[in-house]
């Protein structure tokens, strides 16, 4: 039997061309056209003052013109999420048509929550107990091992990769390149994010919060401190 590899996933920043200047010089191209812009244009409190009142009157086109490109390294039940996100975010994912689909497997950390109580769009997810984590991993695992071995029969058969990969489960591990801009980054962080402080508090899947949206967060942070700050003051709502 192929012996799998339990994965834990990942977030690269590949490229990028963003700043709060960018958003500047985007915003006042409406009032000065070509105008090459000042040097008080450039000082740190004017561009705050700017991206404040953008925030504030949820002016967002000028976020649009910057980049952010990820390498995402992810099982694919993160992706059935992530690609909920369509405007403004363009994806290339890895193909299990095209390719043998590696025996890597996410399996959840023993500090994920594991309890889900309530309803439908109001539950609450708790903390597990010993028992049932461990439960959990047996079973995973076992069936992370007997899946990719009848992958792998299947295709032995000479069936497509395509057909063959139906057997995997949704938390195969896959990768994609995701690229986005300010804009709809701000909009993925504020659904994808678990944050009291927002105007509008969500509870995404565990995985796409600490794994992904986490380090998302801090790649736009970097780039962007300004904006980032006025992200924050307006409640975590994109413009």
């Amino acid at each position: 039997m192929t012996a799998i590899k339990l994965a834990t996933p990942s977030v690269e920043l590949v490229e990028r061309n963003a700043s709060d200047f960018r958003v500047i010089q985007a915003m006042l191209v409406s009032t000065r056209g070509g105008e090459e812009l000042t040097e008080e244009d450039r000082r740190d409190s004017s561009i705050e003052g700017r991206i404040n009142f953008l925030m504030q009157n949820r002016h967002g086109t000028p976020f649009e013109h910057t980049f952010f490109k990820f390498r995402v390294y992810a099982p694919i039940a993160v992706y059935r999420e992530h690609h909920r996100h369509r405007i403004g975010w363009s994806y290339n994912e890895e193909s299990g048509r095209y390719r043998q689909l590696e025996p890597e497997f996410y399996m959840p950390p023993r500090n994920r929550p594991l309890v889900q109580t309530g309803k439908p769009g109001a539950y609450e997810m708790g903390p597990g107990n010993l028992a049932q984590h461990e439960m959990m991993e047996t079973i995973l695992k076992n069936s992370f091992e007997r899946a990719y071995e009848d992958y792998l029969v299947l295709m032995g058969m000479g069936i497509a990769k395509e057909v063959a990969r139906g057997v995997l489960p949704v938390y195969i591990m896959s990768s994609m390149y995701a690229t986005c801009n300010a804009r709809s980054l701000m909009a993925f962080l504020s659904l994808r994010t678990d944050e009291p402080s927002s105007y509008f508090p969500s509870k995404p899947m565990w995985e796409i919060d600490q794994f992904v949206a986490r380090q998302y967060e801090q790649a736009f942070k970097d780039s962007m401190p300004i904006t980032y700050k006025m992200f924050n003051r307006h409640g975590r709502v994109a413009p």
